[in-house]
């Protein structure tokens, strides 16, 4: 299964790994050889990570916890306890290494690292005012996303995932009407 890195940041985009979570909840990280690939693919992270079962826990438990707590600045309500004692405790960890070089930033650390680095980049986001946080408009979607939109206009999470599902279902709807209406206008007339 591919990976979809739409929400903004990798703490939110970690929290989205769980796909249609109040239907039929998908989880894309069923194994710790998900996660490996998951870290792999996010540019943000380290390209290589080895996942034991304890850190796959790990990895999960701080994922429910940034969705939670995403969800409840969403939602404007108080932050849940137990998702900021996770949270908090993940960011304590250690920390990756970082290098610059010609070819850009390069990360580097075991898994532990790479979560304390996605717990704290979900702090931040989480405890800035200015960032907009919005559920997905797709019926269905739950990914939570940063918008940074113009306007904070941003409707889903993004187009390929959700975006063009819900222009395609809107178009089909109007043919539908369409086709309806003229199939029984006034005079019966098709």
């Amino acid at each position: 299964m591919d990976f979809a890195f739409v929400s903004g940041d990798p703490a939110l985009d970690l929290a989205g790994t769980v796909l249609s979570r109040r239907d039929e909840p998908v989880d894309t990280l069923a194994t710790p050889a998900d996660l490996e690939r998951w870290v792999a693919a996010c540019g943000e992270l380290p390209d290589r990570v080895t996942a034991d079962p304890e850190t796959f826990a790990t990895a999960l438990s701080l994922r429910e916890a940034v969705y939670r707590l995403a969800l409840d600045r969403v939602l404007g309500r108080p932050f849940d306890p137990g998702s900021l004692e996770t949270v908090n405790d993940a960011a304590a960890g250690p920390m990756p290494t970082i290098k610059l070089s010609d070819a850009g930033l390069q990360m580097s650390g075991e898994l532990p690292a790479v979560l304390g680095h996605i717990a704290r980049s979900g702090i931040a986001v989480l405890a800035d005012p200015r960032a907009c946080l919005k559920e997905c408009g797709r019926t269905g979607c739950t990914r939570i996303y940063l918008d940074r939109s113009r306007g904070a206009r941003r409707t889903w999470c993004g187009m390929d995932e959700c975006g063009n599902r819900v222009k395609a279902a809107a178009y089909r709807a109007r043919r539908r009407a369409s086709a309806a209406a003229a199939g029984h206008g006034p005079q019966g007339t098709a």
